[in-house]
């Protein structure tokens, strides 16, 4: 189940947290993987990590937002691995401001990471994409990283929820057009909930600063109250998900939101 042999991935915000845990799950169910981050140390450190024996990761130099920097990216993914199967677009910004405080600078730099990158992306691996598409039974696969706070409002960031809401309708969107089109190339969205990671820390210091208490323990005991599961997630709870999506195992799923929230939105 949810065998990647033979597939290569591009994946967005790879260095650390769940991109980096998707990376992992990819080598081990046999992907070759370029992990794409601005953070060049702890880039080149996690695909030495995984990489193995068969050098099935490397590490490109990414920046979302530049146009030029993902042409170079997916070439160099088709040059090092044959081609591209499946693109992950995981990178993303938590900004953790009231609609009041932040700034207009604030809010684009926000939407040119969460939604641009997401757009950029896409259209840039589309011709990778289609090629690989067309030696596969199941076609391509895009999985783009929204987010619980695309699906119902956040009372931690509004504007992190505009941008998110906006990933999960492109999700649809571009599943229909590729769809329409005989592309043959699937796009899911991943929904997180709260998970233990850097940006998962940011909003719990968010909480804990809205509460008016500032005790980030709090904040994190209530989370975990509210949750029916009885746990923050964990990253690879997430990767698992998002290998399922890029695997053929989902050969049918296709403008689909798989949400992994241990239950906060089913109440």
């Amino acid at each position: 189940m949810n065998r990647l042999d033979g597939k290569v991935a591009l994946i967005s915000g790879a260095a650390r947290g769940i991109g980096a845990a998707t990376a992992r799950l990819m080598v081990e169910a046999g992907a070759k993987v370029a992990i794409g981050d601005v953070l060049e140390e702890r880039g080149g450190e996690t695909a030495r990590a995984i990489a193995g024996a068969g050098n099935a990761a490397i590490y490109l130099r990414l920046d979302v937002t530049r146009e030029d920097d993902w042409t170079a990216a997916i070439a160099a993914t088709v040059a090092r691995f044959g081609g591209l199967d499946i693109l992950v677009n995981n990178a993303g910004l938590f900004l953790g401001k009231d609609i009041e405080a932040a700034s207009l600078e604030e809010w684009q730099r926000l939407c040119a990471v969460n939604l641009t990158g997401v757009f950029l992306g896409t259209k840039l691996a589309l011709p990778a994409l289609r090629e690989a598409a067309q030696h596969s039974p199941y076609g391509s696969a895009i999985v783009n990283l929204a987010s619980v706070a695309g699906l119902v409002g956040s009372t931690q960031d509004p504007l992190y929820s505009m941008t998110k809401g906006g990933v999960t309708l492109f999700t649809k969107s571009a599943a229909l057009e590729f769809a329409r089109k005989g592309y043959r190339i699937r796009v899911n969205s991943m929904h997180p909930g709260t998970i233990d990671t850097d940006m998962g820390d940011q909003v719990l210091v968010t909480r804990a600063r809205n509460l008016g208490t500032n005790d980030v323990a709090a904040a994190r005991a209530q989370v975990i109250e509210r949750l029916p599961i009885g746990r923050i997630g964990t990253v690879t709870d997430i990767a698992k998900g998002i290998v399922f999506l890029a695997s053929d195992d989902a050969g049918f799923m296709t403008g689909a939101s798989l949400v992994v929230d241990g239950g906060i939105t089913a109440q």
